[in-house]
């Protein structure tokens, strides 16, 4: 590594580590304000940022030799560069290192992975870890942990109304992208090195959207249906919003419901660029809001992808791992979201309840106290859901619900269930 990129990416960890907003966001301001950086020493950058985010615990453990141990940015990087990429003493020198980089690396070779403490060599938060054991055990969440420390595939959804999966592959590979079909959604493409997709052609023309397989699935649970009113209740950029309404072939109604005019804001351009008219997008205060009441009992199906703790979104957001997360008022927040989005959904409907967690207390524990206090509510099956798109899934769990789990299914982390209101005489 060249001088220049050990000195930004450690500025650039620093500014990360230091702020409050996602990674994603400080790099685009870090790369605005340093406009000579090149493409590849971008790429180069950004992705050793990453590594120092998804292994962070490990390689403050390499660079102080504590298990609790607090590390600068330049010796996380310098960690990573010798702990996960074999640089040597001198050449960890000449990258730029100011620390006392024979140590580091003797610290490196002489180190036993045997004996590091579960959470520095799985590089989660004590929290975190102790949940993800009761729930899924030793062997499991090893796994799981190992795959949330890889980087993420880069998965596109095609426009249906546009393209088939086979055009937008062939527009991709013509552009010197070429992608792969994803196993389960029938509308996704999937690349596992990262790539400038947003300018090439076919994005232009609106012929796809970057989309987590995952994330492509929960909007088949909905299964909505031309001409009917669907209400995505926490849109946010739309990205779910743009698949439902592309399922409605353009028909009926979509209400984007968001608290953010300015995450809704764009939704504005992509839906132009992909050709749909069928979406209305709506700022409330919050659940409770008037133009939210008015509309009780009237649609036929509502997506509530609820906010949550991303736990499930740490292969592409590794900075969630390290921040605070007040759980108990996330959960306040979805239980609130989950009753007020449920009056919405008229009898016959459907309602599904999602998050990009991990955690049993924002999931089935929510579903479950729904469905209690909600006697015309039923659940519905996943599986036979997607039966009728010929999709089967690998076990991941008991009972209706979806569950899909990075090591698993090679998606985001995500919990889903869908339910029937039933008419109660």
């Amino acid at each position: 590594m060249k001088p220049l990129l050990f000195k930004s990416a450690a500025e650039l960890l620093e500014a990360v580590l230091k702020g409050t907003a996602p990674a994603d966001g400080q790099m685009e301001r870090y790369f605005r304000a340093h406009p000579k950086l090149g493409v590849r020493d971008r790429g180069v950058i950004a992705e050793t940022v990453y590594t120092c985010l998804r292994r962070r615990r490990f390689l403050e453990y390499l660079a102080t030799g504590t298990a609790d141990g607090h590390a600068s940015a330049d010796d996380l990087v310098a960690a990573a560069l010798v702990g996960l990429q074999g640089l040597s003493a001198r050449a960890l020198t000449d990258a730029g290192c100011r620390g006392d980089a024979v140590r580091l690396a003797e610290r490196a070779r002489n180190l036993d992975p045997s004996m590091l403490p579960p959470g520095v060599a799985l590089d989660l938060p004590d929290w975190l870890l102790e949940r993800l054991m009761k729930q899924y055990g030793e062997t499991e969440t090893g796994a799981l942990a190992a795959a949330l420390n890889q980087p993420a595939t880069l998965d596109v959804r095609i426009n249906t109304l546009k393209a088939t999966r086979d055009e937008v592959a062939a527009c991709l590979a013509e552009a010197g992208f070429p992608a792969e079909p994803t196993p389960y959604s029938p509308f996704g493409l999937r690349r596992t090195e990262r790539a400038p997709l947003f300018k090439t052609r076919c994005f232009s023309e609106g012929l796809f959207e970057v989309q987590d397989e995952g994330s492509q699935l929960l909007s088949l649970l909905v299964e909505p249906k031309r001409q009917e009113m669907v209400a995505d209740f926490c849109a946010g950029a739309g990205g779910k919003t743009l698949e439902l309404a592309a399922l409605m072939a353009n028909s009926g109604s979509v209400y984007a419901f968001d608290v953010s005019g300015k995450r809704l804001d764009r939704l504005k351009p992509r839906l132009a660029r992909a050709g749909l008219h069928n979406v209305r997008a709506v700022v409330i205060d919050d659940e409770r809001d008037p133009r939210v009441r008015r509309l009780e009992g009237k649609f036929d199906r509502v997506l509530v992808d609820a906010p949550c703790s991303g736990t499930g979104t740490l292969r592409r957001s590794p900075d969630i791992k390290w921040r605070a997360i007040d759980l108990e008022r996330l959960v306040s927040t979805q239980r609130a979201i989950l009753a007020a989005a449920a009056r919405l959904v008229k009898p016959g409907g459907r309602l599904v309840y999602a998050t990009c967690s991990l955690l049993a207390e924002e999931n089935d524990a929510v579903t479950d106290d729904f469905l209690a206090a909600h006697p015309d509510f039923v659940p519905l099956a996943t599986a036979d859901i997607l039966a009728r798109r010929q999709i089967e899934l690998p076990a991941a769990g008991t009972g209706p619900a979806l569950r899909l789990l990075p090591h698993r299914h090679h998606t985001d982390g995500f919990y889903a269930l869908a339910m029937e209101r039933r008419a109660i005489n």
